[in-house]
């Protein structure tokens, strides 16, 4: 069963974060004994850590996506590394999508060691930062500028996967949002040496969802995101359709759902990594919206990936 994420982890409510915390104290035991006694493998192949934090909606994929295809007009041959799970069949095929070289295994250091065999030689770890077992050479770890740790709790307590200490280990932090002095402060206060980016999606495809009063739709972690990004577009949405991230539609529901709204004149406008889930129902009158990634200062960000090639000769 899909869950939505629990509205008390943006609020500044106390009281279920605090009733909580004897599981979040497990967890982050939990956490602790994993780094502690989880031994390291350095790779054959220099890995590119690309994580997070806060659970979810952060834009882990589009970013490791994005940064594989650069590496790759660089001449280099680079992998996407995931984690199986059954569940995440939606990033899987968004991947495979634009950038064919992805790497599934229920085991990360084994998809690491098939794509090696391959002849790839770099490895874009995509949602890596839990993987204790993997030596990472550069980790570059997501938020999102609007919920950026939520109530700051770890969860069940809150949205983080374990505390923010965890910078201490990473590299790169890249802030999906505008420029937030106050986000970068508290950031920095555990890693001084960590490089701060900041990134933003640009729609593509806008003039397609003007013809039409739009009906907004999206299982993904952070759905007022995307609703956001249509709205400061000057599009206006007349219905918001949210579900739980991960939501697998059946090609009934989304059926039945497509043609309730063509008859009011309606037209659907569903978040990619949602489109992608129903895209082979080959069901007609379904838009998304298309966005490009922009990093700032990106050529820098890149030439630090290049630079591991360097330590690996």
């Amino acid at each position: 069963m899909k869950l939505f994420k629990p509205k008390f982890w943006q609020s500044n409510n106390r009281f279920f974060p605090i009733l909580l915390l004897p599981l979040t104290c497990i967890v982050i035991l939990y956490v602790f004994l994993k780094k502690t006694f989880r031994k390291k493998r350095k790779c054959s192949i220099p890995v590119v850590c690309v994580g997070n934090i806060y659970i979810g909606g952060t834009g882990k994929t589009p970013l490791s996506i994005h940064l594989a295809k650069e590496v790759e007009k660089k001449g280099k041959k680079p992998a996407i590394i995931r984690k199986y799970y059954k569940a995440h069949g939606d990033e899987h095929n968004l991947i495979t999508n634009y950038f064919g070289n992805l790497f599934l295994e229920k085991n990360r250091l084994k998809a690491i060691d098939n794509a090696y065999k391959k002849s790839h030689d770099i490895a874009i770890l995509d949602d890596g930062l839990q993987e204790y077992q993997i030596k990472k050479d550069l980790s570059i770890v997501c938020f999102n500028e609007k919920q950026f740790i939520g109530n700051g709790f770890v969860i069940p307590s809150g949205p983080l996967r374990e505390r923010l200490n965890a910078l201490r280990d990473a590299h790169v932090v890249i802030i999906n949002g505008e420029k937030n002095t106050k986000i970068e402060k508290k950031i920095l206060k555990y890693n001084e040496n960590l490089e701060i980016y900041y990134s933003r999606y640009h729609p593509l495809n806008l003039d397609d969802l003007k013809k039409k009063p739009v009906v907004a739709l999206a299982g993904i972690a952070n759905p007022n995101n995307f609703f956001e990004l249509i709205e400061k577009n000057k599009i206006n949405i007349t219905q918001k359709l949210v579900y739980p991230d991960h939501y697998q539609f059946s090609k009934k529901e989304i059926s039945e759902l497509v043609e309730n709204l063509k008859r009011k004149n309606f037209q659907i406008v569903m978040t990619e990594k949602d489109f992608f889930k129903i895209k082979d129902y080959n069901i007609p009158d379904i838009n998304f919206l298309k966005v490009r990634l922009i990093i700032n200062d990106q050529d820098k960000l890149i030439k630090r990936i290049m630079k591991l090639y360097d330590k690996t000769m």
